[in-house]
């Protein structure tokens, strides 16, 4: 925190501010939570999610409320999540099976696991998502592996119209515009391929397996819901499903080994947790995974080293602010610098290197409660998918550890 817990800076022609302190992130996430719960509209995110009508950027108000709840109820409650026990134990089982089949057919090979880590997660959200699906599709994971980075790289990168909107135009000219609809008509595609399919599903097959997008797709059908959803409604829900549930799980799992890896005494310490518990199974099921308190610390040590969005999702004030005595002007961006919170040396001993014993007898945890770790971000925009992918990871991370 060179420049202090609060920092004012005019990026172009947007007011931002950016936060770097527990206290301050409370005073944004709690004490102010309704006044920056807003979304600002960036250019490219405003065309890939066909104008903000998701979940994770769209503005505050009632749109964004309708649309966390039918998430929350239908995909991502924990009665949900418990629902898709067998499906993860399925999905772990056939990445466990991919391992072992490349060691013994190519043991001088190394296998990119980076590569089969986003294609499980990928597949484990395609299974809560679409149910039943086939892994044969020709180049699946590899599409959404394009189109995930291919977001990444537009919502993160400079886009003129952002910083300087009064010269927006030249977005254009420099190539920006087209790239994104590039990406937007890809989404599109393969979204609408998806919905058609489960419309014209046999009733029997609905019957046997609804999913999220057969659940969506009867809303849109329901006249008890309060507003009008339609097929972009749907599609900007899915591209966030698709790309927020897939990136940021995998990125856990990536750095959980990695840090595994470089700290032996660490993976040493898991290992024999987590074969004890597991009692000479080949597989480590979800029920055991209550009794693996070492390997919750783990991952909760990852999340706060390698928070998978380091700066979370920028926020937009809807109202002047009094913070600090500094006054805040509307539609200020607010930046939240989660990567430096969770390192700040003022709240952590020894905050750079990997110690899961901090969180061994340690009440915290992500769920925005407390405010010097909050990989998952606070208040009313809060991740909804915490339950999911806690419990994805919890059970990949355990089996990757026990096959090693």
């Amino acid at each position: 925190m060179k420049h202090g817990p609060l920092m004012f800076l005019k990026l172009g022609q947007v007011p931002t501010l950016v936060v770097s302190s527990s206290e301050m992130a409370r005073k944004i996430m709690k004490t102010h939570d309704l006044i920056f719960a807003s979304r600002p509209v960036l250019k490219a995110s405003h065309t890939v999610l066909y104008g903000n009508n998701d979940l994770a950027l769209a503005p505050y108000g009632e749109y964004w409320r309708q649309m966390r709840k039918i998430c929350v109820t239908h995909l991502l409650s924990m009665r949900r999540v418990q629902l898709f026990q067998a499906a993860r134990e399925k999905e772990v089982a056939h990445l466990m099976d991919k391992i072992v089949f490349h060691a013994s057919s190519h043991p001088l090979k190394a296998l990119n696991m980076s590569q089969v880590l986003f294609c499980f997660t990928n597949d484990m959200l395609c299974r809560a998502i679409l149910g039943e699906f086939s892994r044969d599709q020709e180049g699946r994971n590899e599409i959404f592996l394009e189109m995930i980075e291919e977001n990444m790289i537009l919502f993160s990168g400079f886009n003129l119209d952002d910083y300087f909107p009064s010269i927006g135009w030249l977005t254009s000219l420099l190539g920006f515009d087209e790239r994104a609809k590039r990406n937007f008509r890809r989404w599109d595609g393969v979204l609408s391929k998806m919905i058609e399919e489960h419309k014209n599903k046999k009733d029997g097959d609905h019957l046997k397996d609804e999913d999220f997008v057969d659940i969506l797709l009867s809303l849109k059908k329901d006249a008890a819901v309060d507003f009008n959803l339609n097929d972009e409604h749907i599609k900007a829900l899915l591209v966030d499903m698709f790309a927020a549930g897939t990136d940021t799980s995998y990125i856990v799992l990536e750095w959980g080994m990695a840090e595994l890896i470089r700290n032996p005494n660490v993976m040493k310490k898991l290992r024999d947790e987590i074969n004890g518990i597991a009692s000479g199974k080949s597989m480590v099921n979800e029920d055991d995974l209550s009794e693996m308190h070492y390997l919750k610390a783990v991952i909760k040590e990852i999340l706060r080293l390698h928070p998978p969005a380091p700066l979370l999702i920028p926020r937009e004030s809807m109202d002047n602010c009094q913070l600090e005595g500094y006054k805040i002007p509307r539609q200020c961006r607010v930046i939240i610098n989660c990567w430096a919170i969770t390192r700040d040396p003022k709240e952590w001993d020894m905050p750079n290197e990997f110690i899961p014993e901090r969180f061994v007898n340690n009440t915290m945890d992500f769920k925005g409660q407390d405010f010097k770790y909050i990989p998952f971000g606070s208040g009313r925009r809060i991740c909804p998918g915490i339950g999911f992918a806690i419990s994805t990871v919890e059970l990949a991370l355990a089996n990757l550890v026990l096959q090693i």
